[in-house]
């Protein structure tokens, strides 16, 4: 089994992961599939050139899906580590979304918990 990790620098996003992660059937589903009741919000990473390149991989993972409510979009988790802790990518299938972009979803508030900020490198691993 190999391990793919991504790198990037964390910035703050616009609220929208939040919005999406606070919605019942989105948590419920969540804590179905990953065994926890996820922090309301997301870590955004800006991945870096290298990392980007590594993206094509991420479609050899295993995938769970969000099966969306009516009017809201699908979405899709991976799950990951990040510094040791579990955790998940989530991928929204939204128009236009920045292939830059990585969010990851925990029980934890990362930023607190790993003492990060804006700028602050991040590394995001996961077994194929």
């Amino acid at each position: 089994m190999a391990n793919l990790s991504f790198r990037g620098r964390v910035y703050s996003g616009k609220g929208e992961g939040k919005k999406f992660i606070v919605l019942p059937w989105v948590e419920h589903q969540i804590r179905e599939k990953l065994g926890f009741i996820p922090y309301a919000g997301t870590l955004n990473i800006r991945l870096d050139r290298n990392s980007l390149a590594l993206k094509e991989k991420l479609k050899k993972a295993p995938r769970l899906e969000l099966v969306p409510e009516k009017g809201y979009c699908r979405a899709e988790l991976i799950k990951a580590k990040i510094t040791g802790l579990d955790c998940a990518i989530i991928i929204p299938f939204v128009p236009k979304y920045p292939p830059d972009e990585m969010e990851v979803i925990s029980p934890f508030f990362l930023r607190q918990r790993l003492h990060l900020a804006d700028g602050s490198e991040a590394a995001v691993t996961l077994s194929l």
